[in-house]
């Protein structure tokens, strides 16, 4: 780091109410990413009968997605740093409502996956870009509840693809309209977009110091607005070396690319993402009929929502990974019981209340835990020469576990079962837990350039 380096001053922590409204807006790229990874679940079923789908072919549509979010993210974040985050934004609500207007009139399978990916380029590269969006625009003090505001309303999405999928269920070609209303969010996160001004911090790294220092006094009531500034231009001059994927080879990245990359796995096998896709498919094997478990998924829904507020309350009070060790634990509890309760409670009724218990369990502590900090603690971690590219890579390794964890899911549950498939997932969530105490810095009440500092330099 540069010798210049000057922490800035504590500052009046009062919050801007433009900060908060752009917080909003771009978070509403997260609207996207879960309305399409909640609607699957309802689709699949009516889907699979027009479609005559086997195990295969619907792990298929399923996981197209995601192969086209893995191909987002990993492009997203180089491109960003080039051009900037609005542009890209900008495009990926235009490239998601293309797959919407392709999955809803789809004749056929081919098609659909075609759909599905594009839907997927979308999703991955809001995934990488709207939380490292919000870190560069949000004062440190509220900064992990204001990228929070990123999974709230990806599970407000799941919430609404949910509540779609009940009302829709029984209609005729009724996934076709599930696919087809998710084009209303793709064009109110475009057009919320196109009225924001670019991250400062970008437009500094990119020379652009007087319209970075303008967007900074407009978000920041005159709080060390130049304080922030020389911070901020004290770490670009203090960077070395390459920049782009080619930086990320450097000794002083080790350690945080270790912790970015090693939540996204882990993150992804505890199986919260199976549990998202084929919500409907574990509820009926715990022992609910087909419209019972449709409906059951609106209440996993409710719960996302409600501890996703818990979570974003307790993050920047206790920290990034004492929440999500302690979050972590709860799931493999969670996670035991329905294994044991699928190995031995058979299709009463007393074991599908217990499973519905365990279910709703684990998404209330993925939710209020592992998926407020996931996001987080990966677009704090980077320096920001490299911030886009490492998170590409970051969220890039995200959507590659979630393809292989939803794409491998209904053959494992044909093969091993419930109780061993959650088993594994169970055991994953403890390993999770350790992981996070043990090798995961903690990022709360940082400024970005202290961070960088403390653990990138």
């Amino acid at each position: 780091m540069s010798a210049s380096y000057k922490p800035i001053a504590p500052a009046n922590k009062v919050t801007s109410k433009r900060v908060i409204w752009a917080t909003f807006v771009i978070a509403l790229g997260g609207l996207l990413f879960g309305y399409d990874s909640g609607v699957i679940s309802g689709a699949l079923p009516s889907m699979t009968k027009d479609f005559d789908l086997d195990a295969i072919h619907s792990g298929l549509v399923v996981s197209s997605l995601v192969v086209g979010a893995a191909i987002g993210a990993l492009s997203a974040g180089r491109i960003s740093d080039r051009f900037g985050r609005r542009p890209v934004l900008i495009a990926a609500s235009a490239i998601f409502g293309l797959g919407a207007i392709i999955a809803a009139f789809a004749p056929n399978v081919p098609i659909m996956i075609v759909a599905r990916v594009i839907l997927g380029l979308g999703v991955g590269t809001a995934s990488n870009i709207v939380p490292v969006f919000i870190s560069e625009l949000a004062p440190a003090h509220i900064r992990g509840r204001l990228v929070a505001l990123n999974q709230l309303m990806i599970v407000t999405g799941i919430m609404l693809a949910y509540i779609a999928n009940y009302a829709l269920h029984g209609v005729s070609h009724d996934w076709r309209w599930m696919f087809g209303i998710s084009i209303a969010p793709a064009l109110l996160f475009g057009i919320g977009i196109i009225t924001l001004s670019e991250s400062p911090r970008w437009l500094a790294l990119d020379g652009q110091v007087d319209k970075a220092r303008q967007v900074l006094q407009s978000v920041r009531e005159s709080q060390n607005v130049e304080d922030e500034l020389s911070e901020i231009k004290a770490s670009i001059g203090g960077e070395q070396g390459n920049v782009g994927f080619r930086a990320l080879g450097e000794r002083r990245l080790r350690r945080v690319l270790i912790a970015g990359i090693g939540l996204q796995i882990l993150g992804q096998l505890t199986g919260v993402n199976a549990v998202v896709f084929y919500a409907p498919t574990i509820f009926k094997g715990a022992g609910l009929g087909d419209s019972s478990a449709i409906l059951a998924t609106v209440g996993m829904g409710a719960i996302n929502i409600v501890a996703t507020f818990i979570g974003m309350a307790l993050v920047d009070k206790i920290g990034r990974t004492r929440l999500l060790a302690s979050g972590s634990f709860l799931m493999t509890i969670f996670l035991a019981g329905l294994a044991i309760d699928l190995a031995i409670g058979g299709q009463g009724t007393t074991s599908a209340i217990i499973g519905l218990i365990c279910v709703f369990g684990y998404i209330a502590a993925v939710a209020s835990t592992l998926n407020v900090v996931v996001f987080i603690i990966a677009s704090e971690l980077y320096p920001l020469s490299v911030r886009g590219t490492a998170m590409s890579l970051t969220i890039g390794v995200n959507w590659t576990m979630s393809f292989i964890v939803s794409l491998t899911f209904l053959s494992l549950f044909e093969t091993f079962g419930g109780p061993g498939t959650f088993g594994v997932y169970a055991l994953t969530s403890a390993v999770l837990g350790i992981f996070a105490l043990k090798v995961i810095p903690e990022t709360k009440g940082k400024t970005l350039e202290e961070i960088e500092r403390d653990y990138a330099s």
